[in-house]
């Protein structure tokens, strides 16, 4: 199956993470009974959804066994682009700390963009199972952004929202974006939260200092899987370096979207649409979660929702 990528939206998916509490590179770990990756299932969607072609965010020392991979599953069917996100790649003027030896977050992978987008897109990452409405939806937001776009000082942007009971681990502590949304759909905040689990007193998110805070149920959470535009790139620069000045001690510290998003926010730069979605998300934060994504997989593909192989 081959794709038209004429004035349609891009994937950016997010692949750089090595997937340090999983034990290894998840991202390219089968899932689907011909050996598909949750990556693969991400792709197809999106794809049946109408974007045009996917940009990979990775690294160098991964990069040969990464495009051998995306050559024999999608290569020949779909456009594919990289970008790559190193921990010292930072604005002209600033270097990295010499006890820094990772990247720096989700916003810093979208950064490593910067040179290969300049269409709308959506922003995902690798690891994540989000459902084919999810990207029906950013497909259909990002095509009427590209249509109707008009020079603004605000830009309009959207988030795929889920409820916080579906996305929680059996086997560990998971970090979620907790977001407040107004009444006209529209995000107010959202809340990086590192480590929320379900407990028999209810879900807790426990705080850095010792905290423990109680979470609904129902809470509409980001799983980090955001409709953008290019405009995104200049305002996330116009932020980094500050972040940086702030944060450049802690050598664990994650620049994450989030938190760009909140300072758009909060500054009047932008209108963040949620998405709500009936897809139910899954996905692999632990070795353990591995059984139950193969199930799901396995639910899907008998109901008629995938085939028994998605690429020829």
């Amino acid at each position: 199956m081959c794709f038209n990528t004429f004035m349609k939206p891009s994937l950016l998916v997010l692949a750089a993470g090595m997937g340090s509490r999983y034990g290894g590179l998840k991202q390219v770990d089968p899932v689907g009974p011909g050996g598909e990756t949750l990556m693969d299932y991400a792709v197809y969607d999106a794809m049946r959804a109408g974007f045009g072609r996917v940009v990979f965010v990775i690294r160098h020392d991964f990069e040969k066994a990464f495009r051998e991979r995306v050559e024999k599953s999608f290569g020949r069917d779909v456009a594919v682009s990289y970008a790559f996100q190193e921990f010292d790649d930072l604005p002209e003027g600033i270097q990295a700390p010499s006890d820094r030896v990772k990247p720096w977050g989700t916003a810093h992978a979208v950064r490593a963009a910067r040179d290969v987008v300049h269409e709308p897109f959506a922003a995902i990452n690798a690891d994540d199972f989000y459902g084919r409405d999810a990207f029906d939806q950013l497909a259909r937001f990002l095509a009427a952004a590209s249509i109707s776009r008009q020079p603004s000082s605000v830009e309009e942007l959207a988030m795929v929202g889920y409820p916080l009971r579906q996305t929680l681990s059996e086997h560990g502590s998971v970090a979620r974006g907790i977001c407040e949304v107004g009444p006209d759909g529209h995000l107010l905040t959202v809340v990086e939260h590192t480590r929320i689990e379900s407990t028999d007193q209810g879900i807790e998110s426990r705080h850095p200092h010792g905290d423990v805070e109680f979470l609904a149920e129902n809470a509409v959470v980001s799983m980090n899987i955001w409709g953008l535009t290019p405009a995104i790139f200049d305002l996330m620069e116009a932020q980094f370096g500050g972040w940086l000045a702030r944060n450049r001690n802690d050598p664990k510290a994650e620049w994450f979207i989030p938190a760009v998003v909140n300072n758009l926010l909060e500054s009047g730069r932008a209108l963040v649409r949620v998405l709500p979605t009936e897809s139910r998300w899954f996905g692999v934060t632990y070795r353990e979660d591995r059984e139950r994504t193969t199930r799901e997989i396995a639910r899907l593909i008998a109901t008629g929702k995938y085939p028994e192989r998605l690429w020829s």
